[in-house]
């Protein structure tokens, strides 16, 4: 059995510091708690979990306190995870089987990061993320801000996942941090573009963040996963500037660094479906149910863009050329993912009535 230092970084994280800890401690051999500067009492929460505390002066560099963290650690392997994080009962479950039966082989394992779900659990945002690392290896952390852990070696694929409950709200703290680094003239790496250009779009400031897109992806040198999600995201921002050539070309521009993935094919089935062109919409929604990212994939992940949504789209499509008994069938299958969901109840009601009249004009549109 292997043995885990739980390793974390925090500021004022009184409100959701016990809920994570009580998640996690039974499993870990140590907690190492690096605090930024803390005014409340996260310092005394540790505490009370026998965590080791650490003061850190904060220089406006993730990377560097991660990494501070990382160094009083004394386990066989390093768990990260943020203040509001957290193991659902369940996860906590395969941590200790994964604990208990991990091949020291492996240097770093990954974790599915869930970000959002639906109103029923599901997970709606997700993706992998190096979550276990083999101390020994002395992996580090870089970058100031959207840090990321530098592995290498042989790595597994675990199902544990860490569900992500933030309840803090977003600030502009790291939106800040970069436009200091631009003024003082610092050179950006093609991470650095890319987050920036998160950051731009995050705060509505959509034309500049097309700059940093486009800059981030001419330099041809970014992680695929982040030119993928840079090609969406510059289609959003393009759509927000209400230039629909760029949104097109920013859309298929993704499929210049892989395979077409089923979120971007989901998006050009918006495209056309806007645009009333049916038949188009049609080709890219199918597209979509038929090109899910691999389980585990390390980027982003949207499932219901690769299942219930298209089908329900494709609902919508089917129904507008008159095919009704096709549309019924797509609803029925965005049914087997949502069965609660109201555009799938809607639509029951819609096709109950419309293949019962075998009318289109009275009863309504699908949704």
């Amino acid at each position: 059995m292997i043995a885990i230092s739980l390793c974390m970084i925090v500021r004022d994280e009184e409100a959701v510091l016990g809920r994570c800890l009580d998640s996690v401690a039974p499993h870990v051999d140590e907690i190492v708690i690096v605090d930024t500067g803390s005014t409340d009492r996260t310092k005394a929460i540790a505490r009370e979990y026998g965590a080791a505390v650490y003061d850190f002066v904060w220089i406006d560099d993730f990377a560097a306190a991660r990494n501070f963290a990382f160094s009083k650690a004394t386990r066989d392997y390093i768990l990260w995870l943020d203040a509001d994080d957290m193991l659902l009962p369940e996860d906590g479950r395969r941590l200790a089987e994964l604990k208990r039966t991990l091949d020291p082989v492996y240097n770093t394992v990954t974790m599915p990061y869930i970000l959002a779900v639906d109103e029923s659990g599901k997970p709606t945002f997700s993706l992998r993320r190096n979550r276990l690392v083999k101390r020994a290896c002395n992996f580090k952390w870089i970058g100031p801000v959207h840090e990321y852990l530098e592995v290498s070696g042989p790595v597994f694929h675990s199902d544990v996942c860490v569900t992500h409950a933030k309840q803090k709200a977003y600030t502009d703290r790291n939106l800040r941090i970069y436009r200091a680094r631009q003024a003082k003239g610092e050179a950006f790496s093609p991470r650095d573009l890319y987050y920036f250009a998160n950051e731009l779009r995050d705060h509505g400031h959509y034309e500049e963040a097309c700059e940093y897109y486009e800059r981030f992806l001419d330099t041809g040198r970014g992680w695929v996963e982040d030119n993928i999600q840079a090609c969406l995201k510059l289609a959003d921002c393009y759509r927000q500037r209400k230039d629909d050539r760029k949104e097109f070309q920013a859309l298929c521009r993704s499929f210049l660094h892989d395979r077409p993935r089923g979120e971007c094919c989901y998006r050009l089935g918006e495209y056309f479906l806007d645009r009333g062109k049916v038949d188009q919409a049609i080709f890219w929604f199918q597209m979509a149910t038929r090109l899910p990212v691999p389980e585990d994939a390390m980027g982003m992940r949207n499932p219901a863009m690769t299942t219930w949504m298209p089908h329900l789209q494709l609902a919508v499509c089917y129904s507008r050329l008159g095919k009704h008994e096709l549309g019924l069938l797509h609803n029925e299958k965005a049914a087997s993912y949502v069965p609660n969901h109201p555009s799938v109840l809607h639509n029951r009601k819609f096709y109950a009535r419309v293949l019962r009249e075998n009318t289109n004009g009275r009863a309504g549109q699908p949704s």
